[in-house]
Order: C-alpha cells, then structure tokens, then sequence
C-alpha cells in the first residue's frame, strides 16, 4: 500500500525506539516512502511540527501524552498509537476526539498504514477544498469589481468625451496657449483617447460574455426540456 502523497512528511514522536523502527520499517518497505522524522519526547517542546503532514504518536514516557496531544491540536492529521492495556487510552480518546487512536492490537501496523493513508487523503481533500474557496472568494471580488465597471461605464464615457472635446477645443486655437500649455493639452487629449479606446474595448468584451452567457443557458434550458420529453 503506498503512501498516497509521494511527497509526504511524517513525524514519529515517541521514547520506545522500537516503536520508530518497527513504524519507519512499515513505510520504507512500500514502494513510495515518505520522509521521515523521528522525535522523542526530550526534543519535541522547542520543536515546530508545523513542517509535517503527518504526526504518528507512540509510547512517550511520563504519561506526557495529554501534553503533547494538546499542543498537536492544530495539526490536520495526528495518529496516537497506545497499547491495548494502556489506563489512560480511553480518557486521551474521550479529551481529544480529532485524533485518531489506534490499540497496539495483532497486526496493528497494518491498521497504521490504512489510517495513515485515509488522513492524508483528508487533509489533500481539506487543502484542495480550502484552495477552492480562495479562488472562489478571488473570482467573487472579481466580478464584483466588473459590475462596478459596467455600472460606472455610462459615467466614464461621459467624463472621457467631455475631456476630449474640451481639449479639442482648446486645440482649435493654439495661438492663446503658450507652448508648455500646449504640449500639456495634448497629452491629456492623447490619454483621454487611449481611455476611451479601453473603455470600448471593456464595453465590446462585456457584451461577448453575456452572449456566451446566454447561449450557456440556453443550451442547459434546451437539454433540460429535451430530458422532461423523453420521460
């Protein structure tokens, strides 16, 4: 079973070396292993786990647990791996229901595999789902910059022709401005043009989205009624 992200980073945070070398050995014998880390208990208050996708939390001793749980609380994926017998087990699971807990039963690792493979694949689904909504939230504000521009056309149109022909005017008779005035004149009829023609071209794309907007609709209204015909 490989790891579904080719790219992953796990942590295992636990003080019984077997344990990380028995975890370590269930990956580094798939096809795909992640990169891994191994941490005991002594190293992990200065240590920023932020860096992981995935933490795997073994034997720790001291009974630190509910430490160490409560500072991976905002870690999308952490698996606790306790012993079957092990007295506070319940009360972890109880105290901390967004982790996922796993008895060290018979062939517990493969289990270990399965969860692993399963939080991973959730936080992808959370990471895409939240990009999602980012790009929607850019779209959102993007259209509503656009009503905004096709509401003000009118009123910039307005603006521009008055600015052109008033320069226009103004360059009708060029004897009663001096050069320096002249020169100004001109480069504000130049940009006023250079407005006007992105303002035609807005308007020209405007009308062309709401074509292929409308011809969208149609299309879907026409596939819907052919749908209720033939029922």
């Amino acid at each position: 079973m490989d790891c579904p992200l080719p790219n992953t980073s796990v942590l295992i945070l636990t003080d019984e070396a077997e344990f990380a070398r028995v975890v370590a050995g269930c990956w580094q014998a798939q096809r795909k292993s992640p990169d891994i880390t191994v941490l005991d208990s002594k190293l992990w208050r200065n240590y920023d786990a932020t860096a992981h996708d995935l933490i795997v939390v073994g034997p720790i001793s001291g009974r630190k647990h509910h430490d160490i749980l409560r500072s991976l609380d905002r870690q999308p994926a952490v698996i606790l791996c306790m012993s079957a017998d092990a007295r506070e087990s319940e009360e972890l699971r109880v105290r901390y229901p967004r982790v996922l807990h796993l008895q060290q039963r018979e062939d517990w690792t493969h289990t270990l595999l399965l969860l692993a493979g399963e939080a991973l694949r959730r936080m992808e689904a959370l990471n895409a789902a939240k990009q999602a909504e980012r790009e929607a939230a850019k779209s959102q504000h993007l259209a509503t910059l656009g009503r905004y521009m096709t509401d003000m056309k009118h009123s910039v149109n307005n603006a521009l022709t008055s600015m052109i022909g008033n320069a226009e005017l103004l360059l009708l008779e060029p004897g009663q401005l001096s050069s320096q005035s002249l020169g100004q004149i001109r480069t504000i009829h130049s940009m006023a043009m250079r407005m006007n023609e992105i303002m035609q071209r807005f308007s020209s794309l405007a009308s062309e989205m709401r074509a292929a907007e409308n011809a969208s609709q149609a299309e879907t209204e026409a596939a819907d009624a052919s749908v209720a015909s033939n029922r």
